[in-house]
Formats: structure tokens, C-alpha cells, sequence
């Protein structure tokens, strides 16, 4: 069965305390160091499978004092290094453009020189990246990490405490069918659960299988 995608309104707020660590303790340990500056690397690269909670530990890391989210979308000027930033996230590496390149290259440099910190995320390791050779060597400058995704049973253990934390009781085969029927990101997962939760108050019906299979079908002929 096709995974239904569904627009449950706005973002969640993304922070380091709501990243789901799994098998990413060291990652999440860096993170922290590079949101307090601490770190003895300037650099860090982290890698792996979308959903892996990559672009969340980056946002995250971007709503820090002196930090900046970049995309490889981002504008022009965001590419440009400012004395007031000292902590620089960019995001999916391998679909800056071209032109992105040549002015994450210079960003590169500008952070070395200044002694700034940055973060990068992208699909695969610096080695394999599809960008051009002198940026991917930048990109191998400092720490490397795979960044590992949750395991389904990893998942089920996570949403079950943030269920049991809102008082929310949850029938067995609810989160099983979510993983099987939506999509799979922790971020997703857990916006569906509030958006459970709302339903299961405004029906006054406990959240049940047959509960969240209406859900998704009254969503899903929106």
C-alpha cells in the first residue's frame, strides 16, 4: 500500500533534546559541543539515509545564538561569512548547485581563516560526494559520522514514552500500522501523534486501529 503523505499544519520546533538518539549517542554528544563551542574540531561532516535526522540536528543546531541554517538553496548572501556568526550549518550537500559550490568553497575558507565552527550534512561521505574535488577535501576537513536511523523497534520504544508522557494510551498494532502506512521520519511520526491525539478528544474515542484507519481515510479524501 502507497505511504500517505499529509500536511498536518505547522513544523514542529526542532531541538537537540528532541532528537531521538538510537545508535547516535557520539553524534549527539558533538552536536552539543558545537552548539556550546566547545569542540576541539571546527568541522564536522554527518552522513546517511533520508530520515536519519540529519537536517534535524542542523535546524536544531541553527536556532543557537550566532548560528546559521543554510540550505543549498539559501540565497546568495547566506553563503557569505559575518563576523556576528560564528557557528555555520549546511545542509544537503549534494544538491548545491554549481554555483553554491563555488560560494560554500569560499565560505569554507572564510570559517578556517576565522576560526568559526561548522556542521555539514549530505546523502553520502565527503569521498563520494557530487561536488567539486577542492569543496569535498573541505568537507573531509574535520569529524565524520554516519548518522545511523532508528530501528522500528527503536521508533515504537520512542513514540510509546512521548504517547505515555501526553497520557495518551495507544491499542496495540497503532504504532506498527503508522510505520507500515506513513512515513517513517520521527519528525512525521510524531506530528501524526498529536494529530491522533486531537482527533481521538474531538471524537472522544480512544485511539484504536479502527480509529487511525478513519483518521488517515477522512485525511486522505481531503
Amino acid at each position: 500500500m502507497k505511504q500517505l503523505v499529509l500536511d498536518l499544519g505547522a513544523e514542529p520546533v526542532l531541538t537537540l533534546d528532541s532528537f531521538e538518539v538510537g545508535q547516535n549517542a557520539e553524534v549527539a554528544a558533538l552536536m552539543r559541543q558545537f552548539e556550546d563551542r566547545t569542540s576541539r574540531e571546527h568541522f564536522a561532516y554527518i552522513w546517511g539515509d533520508m530520515g536519519a535526522g540529519k537536517s534535524h540536528l542542523l535546524r536544531a543546531l541553527g536556532a543557537a545564538d550566532r548560528a546559521r541554517y543554510i540550505s543549498p538553496f539559501s540565497i546568495e548572501s547566506e553563503f557569505v561569512y559575518s563576523p556576528d556568526i560564528d557557528l555555520y550549518l549546511l545542509d544537503d550537500c549534494e544538491k548545491l548547485s554549481p554555483l553554491a559550490q563555488i560560494d560554500a568553497f569560499a565560505l569554507f575558507n572564510e570559517i578556517r581563516a576565522n576560526n568559526a565552527f561548522m556542521v555539514c550534512s549530505g546523502a553520502v561521505a565527503p569521498a563520494v560526494l557530487p561536488v567539486r574535488e577542492d569543496l569535498r577535501t573541505r568537507m573531509g576537513w574535520g569529524l565524520i559520522y554516519r548518522l545511523h536511523s532508528l530501528t522500528d523497534d527503536e521508533k515504537i520504544a520512542a513514540l510509546t514514552t512521548a504517547a505515555a508522557a501526553r497520557g495518551l494510551t495507544l491499542s496495540a498494532g497503532v504504532l506498527p500500522y503508522l510505520l507500515s502506512h506513513y512515513r517513517r521520519d520521527m519528525s512525521s511520526l510524531s506530528e501524526m501523534l498529536d494529530a491522533l491525539d486531537r482527533y481521538s478528544l474531538e471524537t472522544q474515542r480512544p485511539i484504536t486501529l479502527p480509529l487511525l484507519r478513519e483518521w488517515l481515510q477522512e485525511q486522505a479524501e481531503k
